[in-house]
């Protein structure tokens, strides 16, 4: 029987299920699957680019370690690949490789000011309080008054977690220099702004929902958004979650006026033409005033408002990375592929390389989409057989004596138990769930349980 030596390149969601998938999936051949990522932990972003106070969306950590602990895939974490791990290598090594990176940079906005210094991308403030190892350990957290730009789950989450007192943030994994950065910051109002209507959100019902609870925090909505064009109403009547997120806000209009500390304003029909500055710093937001333009869209009104803010953050997306000696489509920051099977510049097929994920389709969809995604290339992959790589080297330990020779110091399934274990005490000692270790270099040490550690 013929055997598939398979790398993944990537061990966050859309790696580690389309190994699972593969396991599991009616086939004439053995496989044997080594997941590869560049962080020392696996689970990608939802260790990484989930909001710390959202355990249930986190709780999806508990079925991808399942899949893990079964002792059928391989994970080798800390390897940079590119660096320590080259496609060349892949080649001596394994028959196919599927690239499952993701999208963790932030996509551009291309207005007037966006450069200045305080205007930031939520993707990088997300990966600080996340307590990712390759950020900086602070975040300049000097501003009174905020704009977060974009109407998404990712804008919710960076307005909840600016406007939130540290303390209620406790419960929670948050790692001890981003609670300490936190309690420095000055903030007492939140603005979120939205190009459409509140008919249009990308938010989901819980994240919304979730918004309305917090301690001490004013939700803030106008009148003036609420007059719904018949678009926006009828969106409403056919659209279950839509709705929710239309009664949860007009709830929200009848409040009285609270007396909290700290406000979370949302402005819809709002779109951004330029961030003001002074001194090289931001001072302000210039928008323009839309309106339904009867189709489901908006259009310009004309008129121009500003709101004085110390600080901004983007949050209007994601976008993928380019990995070297693999295509890349720099437009749309993903691998160009047909159903998963990379593309070359001649738009053809690519032997042995494949993609999913974010990285294949954009940052777009959820878990759902995800398994889905990676059952389309596992399909091909499966198919294509007569095209896999045959390599000069496949026995499974080749790999890790190639890591070694490198002076590659690689973290395992066994390592991130003992990363798990060791976070759980430290929060069990301050009388917290879990404190999560941000630096590179503990979290390998504690893996391996080196003496560092």
């Amino acid at each position: 029987m013929t055997k598939l030596r398979l790398a993944i390149v990537g061990a966050g969601p859309a790696g580690i299920y389309a190994a699972d998938l593969l396991i599991k999936a009616e086939r004439h051949f053995d496989v044997s699957i080594d997941l590869f990522d560049h962080l020392p932990a696996p689970y990608g972003l939802v260790r990484y680019g989930v909001a710390p106070d959202h355990p249930r969306i986190k709780g999806i950590i508990g079925a991808l370690r399942e899949v893990l602990d079964r002792g059928d895939i391989r994970f080798f974490g800390n390897v940079r690949y590119g660096v320590d791990l080259t496609l060349s290598d892949l080649k001596k090594h394994y028959n196919a490789v599927i690239f499952a990176t993701g999208a963790i940079r932030d996509a551009t906005l291309d207005i007037a000011g966006i450069d200045l210094d305080g205007s930031y991308g939520a993707a990088d403030f997300v990966s600080w309080f996340d307590g990712h190892p390759d950020v900086p350990r602070t975040w300049p957290l000097t501003a009174s008054s905020v704009a977060v730009l974009g109407n998404g789950n990712v804008a919710l989450d960076v307005a909840r977690i600016l406007a939130k007192h540290p303390d209620d943030l406790l419960p929670t994994e948050i790692p001890a220099n981003v609670y300490e950065g936190l309690q420095e910051s000055p903030v007492t109002d939140v603005h979120v702004f939205g190009r459409r209507g509140p008919a249009q959100v990308k938010f989901t019902p819980l994240e919304l929902r979730e918004l309305g609870e917090v301690p001490d925090v004013d939700i803030v909505v106008a009148d003036e958004d609420f007059d719904l064009d018949p678009a926006s109403e009828a969106a409403i009547a056919s659209n279950k979650q839509v709705m929710v997120i239309n009664r949860v806000m007009n709830q929200w209009r009848t409040r009285p006026a609270g007396t909290a500390s700290r406000r979370l304003h949302l402005h819809f029909y709002a779109k951004p033409l330029e961030v003001l500055g002074a001194d090289g710093a931001v001072t302000g937001i210039r928008y323009e005033r839309t309106r339904p333009d009867g189709a489901g869209g908006v259009e310009g009104t004309g008129e121009i408002r500003e709101l004085p803010i110390q600080a901004l953050y983007r949050a209007v997306g994601y976008f993928g990375s380019p990995l070297p000696d693999v295509p890349f489509d720099e437009r749309r920051g993903v691998i160009p592929n047909r159903e998963g099977r990379v593309l070359d510049d001649h738009d053809e097929v690519v032997p042995g390389v494949y993609a999913t994920g974010w990285i294949k389709r954009g940052p777009v969809g959820l878990i759902g989409h995800t398994k889905s995604d990676a059952m389309e290339t596992l399909s091909h992959l499966v198919r294509d057989q007569a095209s896999w790589w045959t390599p000069a080297d496949p026995a499974e330990e080749s790999i890790v004596t190639l890591l070694d020779s490198r002076g590659v110091v690689f973290t395992t399934v066994d390592g991130w138990h003992h990363l798990d274990q060791y976070e759980l005490g430290l929060g069990a000692a301050a009388g917290r769930t879990r404190i999560k270790v941000v630096a590179r270099d503990e979290m390998v040490a504690v893996s391996n349980q080196t003496p560092e550690a």
